[in-house]
């Protein structure tokens, strides 16, 4: 899959990925309005809207992303109904050419991470059948657990050609309390980036590995570090636009040949309408105001391209 989301990155001219972090706050009023009346203010309601906002939002930004990434807390908030609306997302955007990168953060260990890895990117068996969960392309992966919560990942992604982004620094600002912290004269997050290198070799797509690194787009001389060590690793790299990060300080997170980042905006994007320089679209507008915010970002970023 890593080979297919550069592919898509290539054609399309937009190292950038979408967030499909939808709260309440951020769908418009007309489509919440409509979810109550049809299903009240429910949890079924509240996923209804959220399901009504993403296929608008996908449709919107279908042609000039490469991809998506659904964060799954922001569904699980509405228990059983919101799930349902995070896969039949996820289906949705796969259906329309999206690479689906699912913001699960997972760590655990043994059998249990199997389990976590089996369900969002491999096969379960059932009987004699093999089924399909989630079915996302890449998922984010917390490393705290070191290589007991690694490996079972790996292992799912080798037999289905699916990919991970783990964890190395992110993009918040309580981030150094341990990922800063110095070990062996090195801080934390270098010595997980050099693990990451490790683990990457173990899955090799073309050019690049399918084990890659989640680093904050809030920490530009660090990225610069981290793509140094991790060569061959792609950046998923958090924090542009509402935390801050500008497309001018992500040169250093990637490879001369122009790859090895995408760049994450969420509600930057899906909320754009909410936003000054967007207001003129409306709430009525507000699928044509994420696409301008996209197409401003892809813009933004043509300077890591040159």
């Amino acid at each position: 899959m890593i080979n297919e989301l550069i592919k898509k990155i290539k054609t399309t001219g937009a190292p950038v990925v979408v967030g499909l972090d939808p709260m309440l706050d951020y769908i418009p009023t007309h489509i919440k309005e409509k979810a109550f009346k049809e299903c009240g203010e429910t949890l079924e309601g509240a996923a209804k809207a959220v399901w009504d906002y993403n296929v608008c939002l996908i449709d919107a930004i279908a042609d000039i992303v490469p991809a998506v990434k659904p964060q799954i807390a922001m569904y699980e908030q509405f228990g059983i109904p919101g799930l349902v609306a995070y896969n039949e997302t996820c289906k949705y955007a796969k259906e329309n050419g999206l690479v689906v990168i699912a913001d699960i953060k997972r760590g655990d260990i043994g059998t249990t991470s199997a389990a976590y890895a089996t369900g969002h990117l491999g096969k379960t068996k059932i009987g004699s059948s093999f089924v399909n969960a989630f079915n996302e392309d890449f998922a984010t992966i917390n490393p705290y657990l070191g290589s007991d919560g690694i490996i079972p990942f790996i292992d799912v992604c080798k037999e289905e050609k699916k990919g991970l982004f783990i964890l190395v620094k992110t993009s918040n600002k309580s981030s150094g309390e341990f990922q800063d912290r110095l070990i062996d004269g090195k801080p934390l997050y270098e010595l997980v980036g050099e693990q990451v290198a490790k683990w990457g070799e173990l899955h090799m797509g073309d050019d690049y590995s399918y084990v890659g690194a989640v680093v904050g787009a809030t920490y530009p001389e660090m990225g610069a570090k981290l793509r140094k060590i991790m060569p061959k690793s792609f950046i998923l790299v958090p924090g542009y636009g509402a935390q801050g990060g500008k497309g001018k300080d992500l040169v250093s997170f990637f490879n001369e040949d122009g790859l090895g980042a995408i760049v994450n905006s969420s509600r930057g994007i899906i909320a754009a309408y909410k936003q000054e320089k967007y207001a003129n679209f409306g709430e009525e507008g507000f699928a044509d105001a994420a696409r301008a915010a996209a197409l401003d970002m892809i813009e933004d970023l043509k300077i890591v391209r040159k």
